[in-house]
């Protein structure tokens, strides 16, 4: 299974559109949204072609591709124009023996971790800043953000695909990787 990684899109149509072209060139099986959808925050300038509308059209042509948590400028008013689930703070991917927990980062964070098992993947976002690593044998994963990247990244996307995460700006150039090894199936 293919999982293609989107993060931090703060209502940019611009960049939502990028992304969705790249997740068909990835051939992707879904699509994880990791939060900060729709609303761009009060500590971010507004994005390029900032319209949380015609975003929210886009997520929804491809609703059924969708696993999404909650990030911290999503709100219940989200909830209410987005079809699929996107409300719980975190979640889990099971694939195989190995679990891929799914979080935005503003609560759980590679310095506040959950209880995971060594092998696990933990995937957040929230700071805008790709990550590919592995500490006390937790692999930690963030695909920076598509729509404002920070920290001198570029804009970015992340992509699961049989043990091998990588990160990847939006000319396609890997940036940052790192290989779990062992069995996907």
């Amino acid at each position: 299974m293919k999982l293609f990684f989107l993060a931090d899109v703060h209502g940019s149509a611009h960049y939502m559109s990028r992304a969705l072209e790249l997740f068909e060139k990835e051939k992707a099986s879904y699509i994880v949204l990791l939060g900060d959808l729709l609303y761009h925050g009060p500590r971010n300038p507004f994005p390029k072609d900032y319209d949380p509308a015609s975003v929210v059209g886009m997520l929804n042509n491809v609703r059924e591709k969708i696993i999404a948590v909650r990030g911290n400028c999503d709100s219940d008013v989200d909830q209410m124009v987005l079809p699929f689930p996107l409300m719980s703070d975190h979640g889990s991917i099971l694939v195989g023996n190995r679990r891929i927990f799914l979080t935005h980062g503003h609560i759980y964070s590679p310095e506040n971790l959950p209880p995971l098992t060594k092998g696990d993947i933990f995937v957040s976002a929230h700071t805008h800043i790709p990550l590919a690593s592995i500490h006390e044998g937790i692999y930690l994963f963030n695909p920076g953000s598509v729509a404002l990247p920070k920290g001198g990244s570029r804009n970015s996307y992340g992509i699961f695909d049989n043990g091998d995460l990588v990160v990847k700006n939006l000319d396609g150039k890997v940036e940052n990787r790192v290989i779990v090894p062992g069995s996907w199936i």
